[in-house]
């Protein structure tokens, strides 16, 4: 299990640094096709649980991430898209009664928002200034957190952190999470600090400390949904791992907390 996990880690590694470094197009192609395979995870969970998502509109909501990576002038052109996707669903329940309900139509408006608007935000921090080395940013803090948290829980674990959610998390990993998180983002920021050279060295600890708490709040978000739909993973589309959703429940909520601080604050 271990050996499946490390050598789909490096599979995953070698495809997320040639997206990311060939160009911004092969980085909003990959980002696209992530959106698509994890929305339809997310259907398919609750699905499990009776909900109707309407799923076409999930896909289709998925040509956001190629607005946003292609098109100019992309601001107001998601923005318009997503208001008419609203406008298609919203009436639903009235003409098809039948068939969606209120609930339904949440639940679609939810896995959006949770997956392809939450996933747009890795291709919008590519285009910042020196993108490409805060987009490293985020993986590295998920990465390290879930690391350093998954360790530091084995080690130290005493105490629950929320056992409703996710019965195996500990405040000791959690804390440890964070520590880890920040011990590896300063460390990245040592090694590009000529490149990043306008950039004052505590960005580096505050952003850490960011991506320390934000990963472990996906990574519950995502298991409170798991808990919910009553299943234990997403999928098992990357051996060993699970699922898109289990493999970048972290890095769906710090990106966007990335791209903002950099976009307000640096």
């Amino acid at each position: 299990m271990l050996k499946t996990r490390i050598i789909s880690a490096v599979i995953g590694l070698s495809l997320l640094l040639a997206a990311v470094f060939i160009s911004k197009e092969t980085l909003t192609i990959a980002v696209f096709i992530l959106s698509v395979v994890a929305i339809d995870e997310f259907y398919n969970a609750v699905s499990k649980v009776g909900h109707k998502p309407v799923r076409w509109i999930g896909y289709l909501s998925c040509i956001i991430i190629l607005l946003v990576g292609f098109m100019e002038g992309k601001g107001l052109l998601s923005f318009v898209f997503v208001l008419l996707l609203l406008l298609l669903l919203f009436p639903l329940p009235v003409f098809f009664h039948g068939k969606y309900n209120v609930a339904d139509i949440s639940m679609t408006i939810y896995s959006i928002f949770y997956t392809v608007f939450m996933f747009s935000f890795i291709v919008l921090t590519r285009e910042l200034r020196n993108g490409i080395f805060f987009i490293w940013i985020i993986f590295i803090g998920a990465w390290a957190t879930d690391t350093f948290a998954y360790f530091g829980g084995i080690t130290f674990g005493k105490t629950k952190l929320i056992p409703a959610v996710s019965p195996n998390k500990t405040l000791e990993g959690s804390i440890s999470g964070v520590i880890g998180s920040v011990v590896a983002i300063a460390l990245y920021g040592f090694f590009v600090r000529q490149s990043l050279n306008y950039l004052t060295y505590y960005h580096f600890i505050i952003m850490g400390v960011l991506c320390g708490i934000m990963s472990q709040v996906g990574d519950l978000t995502a298991s409170a949904i798991k808990r919910y739909a009553k299943i234990k993973d997403y999928g098992n589309i990357i051996p060993g791992h699970g699922g898109i959703l289990d493999r970048f429940d972290s890095v769906l909520l710090i990106s966007p907390i990335i791209y903002l601080y950099v976009y307000f604050v640096i």
